[in-house]
Order: structure tokens, then C-alpha cells, then sequence
């Protein structure tokens, strides 16, 4: 039985929230909110559950104190990057092993100055830290990977993701973290502190496949693409008026030391009427070499009359709840799974 707390409960937080009070080997113990309106409400209530008798909190004091295994950090990422940090420092330095979602694949891309702290702060829990999700962590990082397995010759990978998200319902993540709403004539938010932050983010996902090709990034470009509201557009979270940004491409080029390359891009509209039916599939993984080799997916939840993000909450929760037994019994420090078999130029 594994000691859990979940920390945040947007939509991925309550996904999970409500698999680890659903699954047998696991014990909610705690429960971290940012909602001023859920703190002092039971964990059960939230996630739509029978009461489980933890209450929710947003004091960080509060959760520090209390015995658990591992904290499963779901919070929406914000800029700048390394700003959830602290938060996470004092949960590793207390003894709790963290799962998050906002990056920490390959923290050592950042540089030592990103990583000391993170690693002293295991040191002194003797605790661990590991970065899992759907995009990043699982695309690029496991499917794709996997995928160039099937290759005698390998020259280029592609991931494209595209997210419909007329039915995220939180104005602040729509409006401010991804970008939508805003004026073109007040600046371009492609190069600002909105485009470095996901830079960040995906730099991990590039050096994690180069490491696992045997390689190196050698140079890391963006390419990244706003498409203009024709008309105003009435989402969940509100309103894009016409002239405002209606979706964002954030797309990024990667040469590779031994001369492959790498295109990952993830596309977010409040539309899909936006754009062309090829962008409209969820998924798709290009590999280019001998063979080529295509994939395109989806997930559906199996409840049609459900919103469709919810099927993508669900595989993220998943991914989260069956790395605890692995975090939980690795060593101190920063944890990643071994890589898929891969393609190899060399032995």
C-alpha cells in the first residue's frame, strides 16, 4: 500500500484524484488545492466520491508534515519554468518522492544551476524525482522512440499533437498560460516569455531522444504559428474575439549531432474548423527513413457524452498512478524509464 497526495486538482488533478481514491493499493493521505473555494472540503467531495475523510489544503506546511510516499504534482505550469521548483525542493528535501507532470524528464538540460538544488534537496529526503505525462513524456519519448525500431535506416522523426480546446473550461490557463485571446498588435507572444517557457518544457523531450539515439542536439529552432480568430469564437472558457489568437502551434526543429533530425509541435485551437483535416487527428508520428513509417491515433473515453479532453486526463492520471511503485523503489535522485528499443546506427 503506497501513502499518495495529490497536489492541485484541475483537470488532470482530479482525474487523479479520483483514481488513487478508486485504486486498491493505494491510501490518500493528503490533498494540496490553490482554490481558496476547496480549501476545508473533503478530497472525496472534489473528485466526486464518497468521503474520505482528508480535508484539503492549500497550506504547504500542512503537507510537508505528513507521512507519505510520494506526491503526485499536477499543478497548471506557469511562467517562468523553474518556478514550481521551490514547491517541489521542499517536498523532496521532506522525504516525499514526487511524480510531476510539468517537465523534469532530463532536468540536467537546464544546466547545473537548474539542477543542484533538486538533486541536494533529494539528498536530504532521500527522495526522488521523476517527470511523466502524455506530451511530454509518452509521444516522443516512448511512441516514437519505439516506432523507429522498426527502422534499417533512420533520417528524420515527427510528432505532432493537436488539442481542441473549446472544452477547457478555466480562463486563466486558456487566456494567459496558452495564449489565446491575445492581440496581435500588442506584441507577439511567440517570442516572448510564453514561447520560453514551453522551449523549456520541450528542450527535455529533444535531449531525451538524442541521448536515446546515442546522440546530441545540436541546434534547437522554433517555428512557431498563431492562427487569427475570422470571427469571434464562443469557447468554455469564454470568448475569442475576432482578431485575437484562436490557436497556437508551438513547433520546434531539432538538428541532431550525427545528422537526423526532429520536428515536435503541438497545436492548441479553440476550433478545429480552423484548420485542415490532417491537423485535426490528435496524434501524428512521421518517421522518415528505411521504412517510412506513419501512425495516427486518438483516445475516446468510452462515454460519448463526455468532453473529449477527458479521455486524454485519464491516460495522463494513468501513466502517473503506474510509475509510483517504480519511483517508490528507485534510488534518490532524478528517475526516468529506460528507453523503448530503438533504432541504433551503431553497436
Amino acid at each position: 500500500m503506497y501513502e499518495v497526495i495529490q497536489w492541485a486538482t484541475g483537470s488532470i488533478g482530479r482525474t487523479a484524484l479520483r483514481r488513487i481514491i478508486d485504486h486498491p493499493d493505494l491510501e490518500l493521505v493528503g490533498l494540496y488545492v490553490y482554490d481558496p473555494h476547496k480549501v476545508g472540503r473533503d478530497a472525496g467531495e472534489i473528485a466526486k466520491r464518497p468521503p474520505t475523510g482528508v480535508i484539503a489544503t492549500n497550506d504547504i506546511e500542512t503537507i510537508v508534515a505528513l507521512d507519505a510516499d510520494v506526491v503526485i504534482h499536477t499543478p497548471r505550469i506557469s511562467v517562468p519554468y523553474a518556478e514550481q521548483n521551490a514547491e517541489i525542493e521542499r517536498l523532496l528535501a521532506a522525504g516525499k518522492n514526487v511524480i510531476s507532470v510539468n517537465g523534469f524528464y532530463v532536468p540536467q538540460v537546464h544546466g547545473e544551476s537548474y539542477t543542484t538544488p533538486l538533486r541536494a534537496a533529494c539528498a536530504r529526503g532521500n527522495s526522488t524525482l521523476a517527470g511523466m505525462g502524455l506530451n511530454p513524456g509518452f509521444i516522443a519519448e516512448r511512441l516514437a522512440l519505439a516506432l523507429t525500431g522498426l527502422c534499417a535506416q533512420l533520417d528524420f522523426i515527427g510528432a505532432y499533437e493537436t488539442v481542441d480546446c473549446s472544452y477547457i473550461p478555466a480562463p486563466d490557463f486558456v487566456f494567459k498560460t496558452m495564449g489565446f485571446g491575445a492581440d496581435p498588435a500588442a506584441g507577439d507572444i511567440t517570442q516572448g516569455e510564453l514561447a520560453q517557457l514551453y522551449t523549456d518544457l520541450y528542450a527535455e523531450t529533444f535531449a531525451y531522444v538524442a541521448a536515446t539515439l546515442g546522440t546530441q542536439v545540436q541546434t534547437l529552432t522554433s517555428d512557431h504559428q498563431l492562427t487569427l480568430a475570422p470571427y469571434d469564437i464562443k469557447i468554455a472558457a469564454g470568448t475569442v474575439t475576432k482578431g485575437a489568437v484562436a490557436a497556437t502551434e508551438w513547433r520546434w526543429h531539432a538538428q541532431f549531432a550525427d545528422g537526423r533530425r526532429m520536428t515536435h509541435s503541438v497545436l492548441w485551437t479553440s476550433s478545429l474548423k480552423l484548420h485542415s483535416d490532417d491537423e485535426a487527428v490528435h496524434w501524428r508520428i512521421e518517421i522518415k527513413g528505411r521504412p517510412n513509417v506513419s501512425l495516427q491515433f486518438a483516445l475516446h473515453d468510452p462515454d460519448p457524452a463526455v468532453p473529449p479532453s477527458r479521455a486524454g486526463a485519464d491516460a495522463t492520471a494513468a501513466l502517473l498512478i503506474r510509475g509510483i511503485p517504480d519511483v517508490c523503489a528507485a534510488p534518490q535522485g532524478f528517475f526516468s524509464y529506460s528507453p523503448p528499443v530503438a533504432f541504433k546506427p551503431r553497436f
